[in-house]
């Protein structure tokens, strides 16, 4: 009779905990799978050519694999239960976590949830920017005297960097032209628009031969400089024809944008269409980029983001789970309640893992 009602009892408790696994199982498939759509959403948009399927079977291995990590971690510091090599498995749990959750599932499901809060904001705002640098073009409303605070400015420029040339060729220490000397050409060369300044020849560095040489210097910077105010003032006359084709094709593509943005047309968390906003947009900073002398830039910020050698758009950095994580670092997110997505995904992440150990956790009968 004894050994039945205890029979029954192990039977009872079995039964129990298995109840009691279920339900944790059931949890940690919950968590999991918010944390394994958001790190899918954010690689898709990362490499919109791979397929979702793709992503989705990275970001469950992912965090799978940092699943383990985190019960390797809790299994070897329980005293309760038997284990061998306790030390390395702890060591090989922390890896794991570091790298699978820390450097890949927290900064991509961050990325997705902060992404979606901001994206529409981030989409309006960049194309209503851009669409009025081009308008500024169109219009030709940067006027005579913005032309001639631009000359000024070249001048002023001119002078100081032939101060600093000057020096460095009378310089009693170090006469003549050295790599110094070089350095200011090459800054000259850059505003001045033209590709290489090429050093002028001089066989003495008497005080008498430097300063004809930085006379000479001075005449051939200043030729220089009055063909950079020329073409200043041609180029802000009035865009080529060609130019304002690109500006007309621009403006309306930003406009058809926005309204499809407006009527959900464009699905902004959707690789495919977002991909497709960010080529109008970048097509339409490198016209912005062609036409820099009919456009003043305000904020000033947005003359190096505008006339870059490649232009990134402020759409295409949101994107990118690298570069929106760079911004955050920098300040760029600041208000915007990025730390508040951090928290976030942190707690869904730990609670997934939390029902993952409590599932399969080792312990004595």
């Amino acid at each position: 009779m004894i050994s039945r009602l205890f029979i029954v009892s192990v039977i009872d408790k079995m039964e129990q905990n298995n109840f009691i696994k279920l339900v944790w199982v059931i949890a940690f498939v919950a968590f999991a799978a918010v944390s394994c759509w958001a790190t899918a959403e954010s690689l898709h948009l990362l490499l919109s050519s791979w397929p979702l399927a793709m992503c989705w079977v990275v970001s469950v291995g992912f965090f799978l694999i940092a699943s383990l990590g985190s019960k390797m971690i809790v299994d070897s510091l329980n005293q309760n239960i038997y284990m061998e090599k306790r030390g390395v498995k702890l060591a090989f749990g922390t890896v794991l976590l570091l790298v699978f959750w820390l450097a890949c599932s927290l900064p991509t499901n961050t990325h997705t949830f902060f992404y979606r809060s901001l994206i529409s904001e981030k989409v309006n705002s960049d194309i209503a920017v851009t669409s009025g640098y081009l308008l500024q073009v169109k219009n030709n409303s940067k006027n005579g005297k913005a032309t001639e605070t631009k000359i000024n400015d070249l001048r002023n420029k001119v002078e100081v960097l032939l101060g600093e040339l000057e020096a460095e060729i009378k310089n009693d220490a170090k006469p003549g032209f050295g790599p110094k000397a070089e350095a200011i050409l090459r800054k000259f060369a850059n505003i001045l628009d033209v590709a290489k300044i090429e050093p002028l020849s001089y066989s003495s560095t008497t005080e008498a031969a430097r300063k004809k040489l930085c006379d000479a210097y001075r005449s051939k910077i200043l030729l220089l400089r009055n063909s950079r105010e020329a073409g200043l003032r041609a180029s802000t006359e009035k865009p080529n024809p060609e130019n304002m084709k690109e500006v007309e094709r621009d403006i309306k593509n930003l406009a058809l944008m926005k309204d499809y943005v407006a009527n959900k047309t464009i699905d902004l968390n959707n690789a495919e269409d977002v991909e497709g906003v960010c080529d109008k947009l970048n097509t339409a900073y490198n016209t912005v980029k062609r036409n820099k002398d009919f456009v003043n830039f305000s904020p000033e910020s947005d003359e190096e983001l505008y006339t870059a050698e490649n232009p990134v758009t402020k759409v295409r950095r949101m994107i990118s789970v690298y570069d929106v994580w760079s911004d955050f670092l920098k300040g760029d997110y600041a208000g915007h309640g990025f730390g508040f997505w951090i928290i976030i995904s942190a707690l869904v992440d730990i609670a997934g893992f939390i029902f993952f150990d409590l599932a399969f956790r080792k312990q004595d009968i």
